[in-house]
């Protein structure tokens, strides 16, 4: 072998190892970069998910809210525009376990007192009284369109004369539901009774509007009241907040 073949051996030996060297290095780090993002690795977390709470009763601050009983899963939010309003709007609403409160029904248009609304109601006031009350019985001078409150069908749910704008005021008991202000529960609507005294009146209903103000009493159409009636449950413990939208927002 000549001196020339010889070096030349020597040689690409040498560089042989040298490649062979970079590439398990470069395959080494590229295993270490990868092992980097594994499992139980440093890595930065991914941000969880953003929470989801259940919705309050809309239109209801936190003062009236406090009212609703516990076991209430059905309001019927009765909101005036103003304190000396007699118009009105009405949403039933219904409570879901994870959602919160949900509108069912309505908004319906509707009456109530003729000089609007009061949160110290007196008998011949001719205002509404502001508050959460009780939905707990119902009745008419019609027969039960289907509810599951208690019904009593009566012919002395009649009323005749004309209202304060002169409209008629016949057929504006073919459908009531009580509201419990001053009542004995659980008793017909006809019930006289009046626990905080004849002074604070009562007789509060919910019953047919008849195009004009009320005396003290919510009104809503014909086809509303029928929807109504069959929408309450009392497995639900159904409630009416009702006032004016600046106080029931308190």
């Amino acid at each position: 072998m000549t001196v020339r073949k010889a070096l030349a051996l020597v040689i690409g030996a040498v560089m042989c190892s040298g490649v062979l060297a970079t590439g398990c290095a470069r395959e080494h780090a590229g295993a270490s970069s990868q092992d980097a993002h594994a499992p139980g690795s440093s890595a930065a977390p991914r941000p969880a998910p953003p929470r989801s709470f259940p919705r309050p009763l809309p239109g209801v601050g936190p003062v009236m809210r406090d009212r609703l009983p516990d076991g209430t899963r059905q309001a019927l939010v009765v909101t005036g525009e103003t304190e000396s309003s007699s118009q009105a709007q009405v949403v039933l609403y219904e409570q879901y376990p994870a959602e919160g409160w949900r509108a069912v029904a309505g908004p319906w248009p509707a009456h109530n007192g003729l000089r609007g609304w009061t949160d110290d109601h007196e008998a011949g006031d001719l205002h509404t009284p502001i508050g959460v009350f009780g939905l707990s019985d119902a009745g008419g001078r019609l027969p039960d369109p289907g509810t599951l409150l208690p019904y009593d069908e009566d012919p002395e749910f009649s009323v005749s004369g004309t209202g304060y704008l002169g409209e008629p005021l016949e057929g504006s008991f073919d459908y009531v539901v009580a509201i419990d202000y001053n009542r004995v529960p659980g008793t017909t609507p006809l019930d006289k009774a009046r626990p905080l005294g004849e002074d604070k009146g009562g007789g509060v209903w919910i019953h047919v509007d008849h195009d004009g103000p009320t005396n003290a009493c919510v009104s809503l159409s014909e086809e509303h009241m029928r929807a109504l009636l069959t929408a309450l449950d009392p497995d639900k413990e159904p409630v009416v907040v009702m006032g004016p939208r600046e106080v029931l927002m308190r």
